[in-house]
């Protein structure tokens, strides 16, 4: 295995251990605020994790929200580090690159990235308001850490084209 493709497996699997507490650990907590004769008094909290807010929405039946969510949050993340596990162990050239194809196609669908920016985009339209206030949590850095060192995994694996070999050129 070349340096390279093992830097994008020691990447791949220090971003998963980002994952982990990214998806468990608080996100983001809103608060709303009212002024009652001149002090500000706190009538909302909220904190939840990813995980806590796929259950609060499909709880409320928001079930294609939470599936959304669940599917391109977790379940992609989780499989594309399997398939580079794939990609590295298949002996089939032209199998490394098709997978490798799938998976790079697949990642412009993980939306990871996407969920965190929202998550910011939410804190900050919280913290335009007077009576709203958003504070990202400490899930919310690892899951944005885990969108980084996910895409540099990826960018560091090298798969060269299957094709190029030629058929029959492949050793069993």
């Amino acid at each position: 295995m070349s340096r390279r493709n093992l830097a994008a497996v020691l990447l791949t699997l220090v971003s998963i251990g980002l994952l982990i507490p990214g998806l468990t650990q608080p996100v983001l907590t809103i608060t709303a605020s009212i002024d009652l004769l001149g002090a500000q008094r706190e009538i909302f909290r909220q904190t939840q994790s990813v995980l806590q807010a796929v259950r609060t929405l499909h709880d409320s039946g928001n079930d294609f929200v939470a599936g959304l969510i669940l599917f391109f949050s977790v379940t992609v993340p989780f499989l594309k580090a399997v398939a580079l596990g794939v990609i590295l162990a298949l002996r089939s050239a032209m199998a490394k690159y098709r997978l490798y194809l799938f998976v790079r196609s697949l990642s412009k669908w993980a939306m990871a990235d996407v969920f965190a920016v929202g998550v910011f985009i939410a804190m900050l339209a919280a913290r335009g308001t007077e009576n709203l206030d958003g504070i990202p949590g400490p899930g919310f850095y690892f899951f944005a850490a885990y969108c980084l060192v996910s895409n540099l995994a990826f960018q560091l694996l090298n798969v060269p084209p299957g094709a190029a070999s030629g058929p029959g050129s492949e050793k069993p």
